[in-house]
């Protein structure tokens, strides 16, 4: 049985550079968000369905998922974003499952951004990994690396669970408030940490 530790954190919050120094450290890496990317991109395994359901003004000349367009359109009205994740959350689970039963690492990291709103993940996993920062921080974050503006990215934030829940139901917590090097090293203590637990499978 592979042991996997589940890693998440609001928008903005550092989730992706965590998960790169975990990659650095010869950990598999499974992300959902690039699985989705994966499942919209041109000849997607999701693409025939979100054009059935949402129409043609939704997938791009190349025929990939026009991310701006949709992501309009579910913020504006929470039916769609139901509709939409639908669509993707079992072919993204999936996908996950084949990918943790395929790594080879002594522990794999599966990065779930939407860990506490699905609860589909948390059977798979034996520990959670918060990325967590002031809020502050990420919407200044997500506006400097993104198009989003300011109003956009709050409105993304107000659709995940608070900084508070996520915080209260972590096993372990990465504060990304200083210096890419103190992040390094918590990831680094972390690590041992996970190592240890995998050699034992009893936390």
């Amino acid at each position: 049985m592979t042991f996997v530790v589940g890693l998440t954190g609001g928008i903005g919050s550092g989730k992706s550079v965590v998960s790169r120094f975990f990659s650095d450290l010869e950990i598999d890496v499974i992300d959902t968000d690039e699985i989705a990317r994966n499942l919209t991109q041109p000849q997607g395994a999701a693409i025939a369905v979100i054009q059935k359901t949402f129409g043609d003004a939704f997938i791009s000349v190349d025929g990939a998922l026009d991310r701006g367009k949709m992501r309009s359109l579910v913020f504006s009205d929470s039916s769609f974003r139901l509709k939409l994740e639908k669509i993707l959350h079992p072919l993204i689970l999936k996908e996950t499952v084949s990918r943790v039963a395929a790594a080879q690492s002594s522990y794999s990291i599966v990065v779930v951004p939407l860990l506490f709103e699905t609860k589909d993940y948390h059977a798979m996993m034996q520990r959670i990994l918060v990325v967590d920062c002031d809020e502050q921080k990420q919407i200044e974050r997500t506006v400097a690396r993104s198009k989003l503006s300011d109003r956009q990215v709050r409105a993304i934030m107000a659709t995940q669970v608070s900084r508070q829940i996520r915080l209260k139901q972590a096993d372990d917590v990465i504060t990304n408030n200083l210096d890419i090097e103190n992040l390094k090293e918590q990831v680094v203590t972390l690590h041992n940490k996970y190592l240890k637990y995998s050699q034992t499978m009893i936390l």
